[in-house]
């Protein structure tokens, strides 16, 4: 079984069949904000995960181009950055940023959902829903008082 740190160093999965080496990952490490007790000052647990998209050679060329397009809002010169800082420790943001890559280019990635094709309903549910209107009709028609 992988220790910690290779989950954290090792090549990321994406999908089944996706996976990005190591060497295509950038990280940077910085002081994280909030609480930290006494190695507040002295541990650089702040994460920040830099994938470069439009350079990487692990992405066939129509998923670059879906997932480029999918993430243009979010990617700086082609590159996505994602910052983790919620825990304390290095080591579990570091988890955290992988396992957010991973689920932001999952999404990316994946196939555009089917299209809905417009259907008509039944016979049998019109009619079904007509009686059902002309019941409630007669039901609200019984409650009324009599005309004087």
């Amino acid at each position: 079984m992988p220790s910690d740190e290779d989950l954290a160093s090792g090549p990321l999965r994406i999908t089944p069949s996706l996976l990005i080496p190591a060497h295509e990952l950038t990280w940077r490490f910085s002081r994280s904000s909030g609480p930290g007790g006494q190695g507040v000052n002295t541990t650089d647990s702040r994460v920040e995960l830099t994938f470069d998209l439009a350079d990487s050679q692990a992405l066939p060329p129509d998923l670059k181009s879906r997932a480029l397009s999918r993430l243009s809002t979010r990617l700086t010169n082609g590159r996505l950055t994602i910052t983790a800082a919620e825990f304390r420790s290095q080591l579990r943001n570091r988890q955290a940023a992988r396992d957010r890559l991973a689920a932001t280019l999952a999404e990316a990635v994946a196939p555009a959902p089917r299209t809905r094709r417009a259907t008509k309903p039944s016979k049998g549910a019109v009619e079904r829903r007509l009686t059902d209107k002309t019941r409630r009709s007669q039901i609200k028609r019984l409650r009324r008082l009599p005309p004087e």
